[in-house]
């Protein structure tokens, strides 16, 4: 008996639902929230074009995660080539904890600790114990064999174990100054809401991605998504890093503790904004950035 074929729009209602433990396994595979939110974009657009092309479907979560695999190995290999190296750490075999251990320990790791096993290795260990796929299904996602991935899990855990219990040494990230002085005026502008200074200084071919939201190209349409933030009330933003890249954070004023909700990525030529990324909307980008303040 042959399985439904999945049409477009259940695969669209998928991904949505997916689309945050899809980020999980990317953003891990990357190191970086950031280049996990491209890598996710990547595997839904490859995914609507291999439906399109009459791919038969037969167990689309795992079909999907392994695009997101493949599409993660690719981002991976293309970064190498552009640093020309990668450095692996020396894997050292260490007593296998149990599995519930295994669980906390991965779900708890940093994107940096994460970097540092081996691809195969931070795969197995994602799959397995960030995500909770059985050993089958993460077979079924990598491709590997089911002695390869019971070895390549073990000695993931064990050298993850071992960076948890090694001090993690990061220098703080600093400002340039005409970047600081830029971003400084522009969330200064934003915050005294006067948002027709704001869009005299976007260009008028400004790129601007609402990140899980739309997608806006030009001055015209850029105009709608400042005019969405002038009628809301749920935000303050500062200056901060994400990912050591300099941002801007947006926090929530209602929370006592001023908490971050999303972040803006601005990109300038000269005095222009050019492009913005804004992650107001991908809440599941937030929970494994590295987040750094900057005071005022």
């Amino acid at each position: 008996m042959s399985s439904p074929k999945l049409d477009r729009a259940a695969l669209e209602t998928m991904l949505a639902g997916l689309r945050p433990k899809l980020h999980r396994y990317c953003a891990r595979m990357a190191g970086s929230v950031i280049d996990g939110e491209d890598i996710v974009q990547e595997t839904m657009l490859k995914a609507l074009q291999a439906l399109d092309g009459n791919v038969l479907v037969e167990r689309p979560e795992q079909w999907l995660f392994r695009i997101a695999h493949n599409a993660a190995q690719d981002h991976l290999r293309r970064r190498q080539r552009e640093r020309s190296r990668m450095t692996e750490a020396d894997m050292t075999k260490i007593e296998d904890p149990s599995e519930s251990a295994d669980a906390r320990l991965a779900a708890a790791a940093s994107l940096r600790s994460f970097m540092q096993l081996s691809v195969a290795q931070r795969s197995a260990v994602i799959l397995v114990d960030v995500l909770g796929l059985s050993l089958a299904e993460t077979c079924e996602v990598t491709g590997a064999t089911l002695a390869a991935t019971k070895a390549t899990l073990h000695r993931g855990r064990g050298e993850l174990k071992a960076l948890a219990s090694a001090p993690e040494e990061t220098a703080l990230p600093r400002l340039d100054g005409d970047d600081e002085r830029r971003l400084r005026r522009y969330v200064d502008l934003f915050n005294a809401r006067d948002f027709d200074a704001v869009r005299a200084l976007i260009a008028e071919d400004i790129q601007l991605e609402v990140v899980n939201r739309a997608r806006l190209s030009g001055k015209a349409q850029a105009s709608t998504y400042f005019g969405n933030y002038d009628r809301a009330s749920d935000w303050a933003l500062s200056l901060g890093f994400v990912e050591g890249q300099p941002a801007i954070l947006i926090r929530d004023p209602q929370s006592p503790d001023g908490a971050v909700r999303g972040f803006m990525l601005v990109e300038w030529l000269d005095e222009q904004v050019i492009a913005i990324r804004d992650f107001r909307y991908a809440p599941y980008c937030i929970a494994d950035a590295d987040i750094r303040f900057v005071e005022d």
